[in-house]
């Protein structure tokens, strides 16, 4: 088992956990806020959008049985990396689309990944690449599995959540954990 770590940024942390949790080989995911100045931010002070943080999440995955450069895929076909500072009606830094390599490996592979999938949306991508040395502030508790518990209630996840993990269990349905239980049954 060769474990690796990546951090991505696509908007509401809830959304991007809930994807990541159903692809085969990511064994954890956290939601958190990177990418900021100020030090053990909260969730109101990110969500205020002066911390300069944004809503991410990172994954622990096993790359004999997903490569990054998948996990990058699936990353680009889940939420709109053409949008500036905005997923949906999630607006500000905090909801931006971002990467932060862990390493210059990685960092090679967003790029080769950003122009992979530049041709599957009619604007440009303006995902940013960041520091994945900055500072990790895991989220509050209650953010964590969120779709696995409150979210489920929650009418703005269920607006919003079903169509990205659609799409991957579509559009990527041999990295699908729910797919793979499906065919297995």
């Amino acid at each position: 088992m060769a474990t690796e770590t990546a951090t991505f940024a696509g908007g509401c942390f809830w959304c991007t956990e809930a994807v990541f949790n159903d692809v085969i080989g990511v064994s954890r995911v956290e939601s958190g806020y990177i990418g900021g100045t100020q030090p053990n931010p909260t969730y109101k002070q990110v969500c205020g959008g002066n911390t300069g943080h944004a809503e991410a999440i990172r994954l622990t995955f096993d790359s004999d049985q997903v490569s990054y450069a998948d996990l990058l895929d699936i990353f680009f076909a889940t939420h709109d990396p053409t949008t500036l500072n905005r997923q949906g009606n999630d607006v500000g830094t905090q909801y931006r689309s971002a990467i932060f390599p862990h390493s210059a490996e990685q960092e090679t592979e967003v790029r080769a990944a950003m122009a992979r999938n530049a041709g599957n949306w009619p604007n440009a991508i303006v995902t940013t690449i960041e520091p994945g040395d900055a500072p990790w502030y895991p989220a509050e508790d209650y953010h964590q599995e969120y779709w696995n518990g409150e979210g489920q209630r929650n009418p703005y996840c269920l607006a919003v959540i079903p169509p990205k993990l659609q799409k991957l269990r579509k559009s990527f349905a041999a990295r699908s954990k729910a797919q793979a239980a499906v065919a297995s049954a």
